[in-house]
């Protein structure tokens, strides 16, 4: 029962206005007065950020969320006026992060920034949050893609060549990921499933751990990060086959895509963005929006992002929410395909 309630109730039973007023009163007792109530919420988000802003990355340090929140966060700090915080969560394919934004206080003051695994997240498990309702979106924070990537010592140069190996070799070459569940699962699948090859999945707690591995040719193939892995190729570590997006990137403009290398069609996104809890008041989303996508467009910043084949993608907050819809449903039928179930 609301406050309108308590004093239409009063009215109706008593047909007297000193009695209504009585009523209203006592309506004001329970619930507070509308008035002073309106003015504590607006004036909760007029003083947001009252202290430093967390934004939880639900994975180890070096992958992208971490990456491009960390560019971001300073830059961000200097508009709201309080320091913005990158708070590394990682576990169970970014689920524990999640969970601790979804439970948070819904104030603004805990942000989540996640991967393309948020949307996986629901597909491979059962999840103690809902990933549409219990999250509202501030901002997309950058697009890029995945890069196929082998060490040298495995010998292959191209694409095809990897391809021809694993078929001569079924079942004897290890994919690896960023765990169960997150992008570069996915990304790795649709290649696995393209190729048409038979190579062992390897899930590892995240982007450093398998990147290790790789290098040190304890697995064979991987679906990388471009932020995490141009580094590496340009160090000679890694060997670059194909990237996952339609069109060449700039920063490995020699490196063709997979769609080139014959898998024909192949497309697989990589993308970053920033949520709150569900229930923040809008007005304090589209103060952090705006702070965000400030620091997303700032040149020093989206140089930084293109030159780990990143591009900047600051979007409103309802383009983020219809994006992530479009995203679990797509993702889901990709798991279909697979034969994954949540577990």
């Amino acid at each position: 029962m609301n406050y309108a309630t308590i004093a239409a109730a009063g009215l109706f039973l008593t047909g007297r206005p000193a009695l209504h007023a009585v009523f209203t009163a006592a309506a004001c007792l329970v619930l507070g007065n509308p008035a002073t109530l309106y003015a504590q919420k607006a004036g909760a988000t007029a003083s947001f950020p009252s202290r430093p802003v967390r934004v939880v990355v639900p994975f180890t340090p070096g992958g992208q969320p971490d990456i491009f929140s960390r560019m971001i966060a300073q830059k961000a700090s200097e508009g709201l006026g309080q320091n913005v915080i990158v708070d590394n969560r990682p576990g169970a394919g970014g689920m524990l992060g999640s969970r601790i934004v979804a439970e948070a206080e819904p104030d603004g003051h805990t942000l989540l920034s996640v991967s393309a695994a948020h949307a996986a997240a629901p597909s491979v498990r059962n999840l103690p949050y809902d990933t549409r309702k219990d999250f509202a979106g501030v901002t997309m924070i950058y697009n890029t893609a995945y890069l196929l990537v082998a060490p040298p010592a495995l010998g292959v140069k191209t694409a095809q060549e990897l391809i021809a190996l694993a078929k001569s070799r079924p079942g004897q070459l290890n994919l690896a990921s960023a765990g169960a569940g997150s992008g570069t699962h996915f990304a790795g699948l649709m290649f696995k499933h393209a190729a048409g090859i038979d190579i062992v999945h390897v899930p590892f707690r995240g982007i450093p751990e398998a990147m290790n591995d790789i290098i040190a040719n304890r697995v064979q193939v991987f679906m990388a990060p471009l932020a995490s892995s141009v580094p590496l190729v340009r160090e000679g570590r890694l060997r670059a086959l194909g990237v996952s997006s339609p069109k060449r990137v700039g920063v490995l403009a020699d490196v063709p895509t997979l769609a080139e290398a014959g898998l024909r069609d192949f497309r697989f996104d990589s993308w970053g963005g920033m949520f709150a809890p569900a229930k923040t008041p809008r007005a304090i989303i589209n103060k952090l929006n705006r702070e965000f996508t400030r620091a997303l467009t700032l040149p020093d910043i989206a140089n930084r992002m293109r030159d780990l084949g990143a591009e900047p993608a600051p979007t409103t907050p309802a383009e983020l929410d219809k994006f992530i819809v479009r995203e679990l449903a797509t993702i889901a039928k990709l798991a279909q395909l697979a034969g994954i179930k949540p577990q």
